[in-house]
């Protein structure tokens, strides 16, 4: 005898529940270049922004979020602030650079004390 506890009073708000957790588990992420699709061709006015919402599946408020971020990025670009996230690349190899710089200073640190000790050494 199975003792799985059943909504029987109330099916529907356990089917929302279930479809609620599909949506959420097959909800689309879009990348950068897709955004920036969307974006422009909202800009463009071939369509309406209803219209393009509905064909691409996102809500309008996901859409003028997305508008506002790109615009804003665009304004920041051409105001001079060229203030931007380094790659994962870039990243690699200033801390590559950092590594090595750190032992060409610890290398030049030891030959400093060395010579010191062979000067005081040499000279009592």
């Amino acid at each position: 005898m199975s003792t799985k506890p059943t909504n029987k009073a109330n099916p529907s708000k356990n089917a929302e529940s279930i479809v609620r957790d599909i949506r959420r588990k097959t909800r689309k992420n879009y990348n950068a270049e897709e955004k920036i699709r969307i974006v422009l061709e909202g800009l463009r006015g071939e369509a309406s922004i209803a219209e393009l919402c509905r064909r691409e599946g996102i809500n309008q408020n996901l859409y003028y979020s997305w508008s506002k971020t790109f615009l804003e990025a665009g304004k920041k670009r051409l105001s001079g602030d060229t203030m931007r996230e380094a790659t994962s690349s870039e990243v690699k190899d200033l801390r590559s650079e950092s590594v090595q710089l750190k032992e060409m200073l610890a290398e030049t640190m030891l030959e400093n004390r060395l010579l010191k000790k062979s000067v005081i050494e040499g000279g009592e």
